[in-house]
C-alpha cells in the first residue's frame, strides 16, 4: 500500500525528473529533492512547488473546481499525476478558459486545435498537457526528429511498471511505452527498463519490492500505486490517446516527431 504523505511531497515526487533536467520549476534541483526527502509539508517546499509554471494553472483549476483553496492537497496532486474522479469535476468551460489565457498567444491559428481537444473530453491530467498541448506549444522540441522525439515524448508523461528487480538505487521495472505508427500514437505491449529510485540510497519514499506497481517521470520512480491508481493512470492516458488520434490533433505529434 502507498505511504499517505503531504500533498507537496506527493507532487515533489513527480516533480523532481523533470526539474532535474532543467525543464521547469526551481534553479536548484538538488534543495528540491532534498525537500521531498525531508517529507514535510513546509513553506519551503511550497515555495518551490509555485515555480513550477506548466503544473500549477492545472493544480490551482482543480482545487477552484471541487472548492479547495489548496492547490496542493494531497487530491489535486494525486488529480493530475495520477488521476481520480475529481477530475471529471472540471467543467469544459474552466478548462477551456485556461487554455485561452496561457496558449492562445502561444499556438495563434492552431489554437482551435486545442479547444478540439477540450471539447472532445480533455481534463487538467498530465498525460492531456504531455500529449493534446505540448505538441503544438513547442514545450517538447529541440530540433531533434522521430525516435529521440518519441522518447522525449513518451519520457515526459506519467508511466505505470512493475518492479521486476531491485539493485540498490535503481529497479528493473516492465513498463510499456509509447509506439508511433507514422498516423497514430499508441502504448505497445511491456518491455523492460531501468529507473533510478534513489542517489547514494537517500530516496523519496520507502523500499520497493518485485511485484510492486510504480509511476514513472523520466527516468525515475516517482511512487508505489495500488492497482486502483494504475487503473486510473491508465484510464486518463487512453482518453487522452484517442482524443490525439481521432480529432485533429494528430497533426502535433506528427510535426514533433517529423512524419
Amino acid at each position: 500500500m502507498p505511504d499517505v504523505v503531504p500533498g507537496p511531497v506527493l507532487f515533489a515526487r513527480y516533480a523532481f525528473p523533470p526539474n532535474s533536467h532543467g525543464y521547469c520549476g526551481p534553479a536548484d534541483h538538488d534543495e528540491f529533492f532534498e525537500y521531498g526527502v525531508a517529507g514535510a509539508d513546509d513553506r519551503g517546499l511550497r515555495a518551490m512547488s509555485q515555480q513550477f509554471a506548466g503544473a500549477w494553472p492545472y493544480l490551482e483549476l482543480i482545487a477552484q473546481s471541487i472548492g479547495l483553496d489548496d492547490p496542493l492537497d494531497r487530491r489535486v496532486v494525486e488529480a493530475y499525476w495520477i488521476g481520480n474522479p475529481w477530475l471529471d469535476k472540471v467543467s469544459t468551460r474552466a478548462v477551456g478558459n485556461s487554455m485561452e489565457d496561457r496558449f492562445r498567444f502561444m499556438t495563434g491559428s492552431a489554437f482551435p486545435r486545442l479547444t478540439e481537444s477540450v471539447l472532445a473530453g480533455g481534463v487538467p491530467h498530465h498525460s492531456f498537457a504531455v500529449l493534446c498541448i505540448y505538441p503544438w506549444t513547442g514545450l517538447l522540441s529541440d530540433g531533434r526528429k522521430s525516435e529521440h522525439a518519441l522518447t522525449v515524448l513518451d519520457r515526459c508523461r506519467i508511466r505505470w511498471g512493475k518492479v521486476v528487480r531491485v539493485l540498490g538505487d535503481q529497479v528493473i521495472v516492465e513498463s510499456s511505452p509509447l509506439t508511433w505508427d507514422g498516423h497514430r500514437l499508441g502504448v505497445g505491449p511491456p518491455e523492460i527498463e531501468t529507473a533510478e529510485r534513489s542517489v547514494n540510497g537517500v530516496s523519496m519514499f520507502d523500499d520497493l519490492k518485485v511485484g510492486d506497481w510504480v509511476s514513472l517521470h523520466w527516468e525515475w520512480v516517482c511512487d508505489r500505486l495500488t492497482e486502483e491508481q494504475v487503473g486510473y493512470l491508465r484510464a486518463f492516458t487512453m482518453r487522452h490517446l484517442r482524443i490525439v488520434n481521432e480529432g485533429n490533433l494528430h497533426a502535433g505529434p506528427a510535426t514533433l516527431l517529423g512524419t
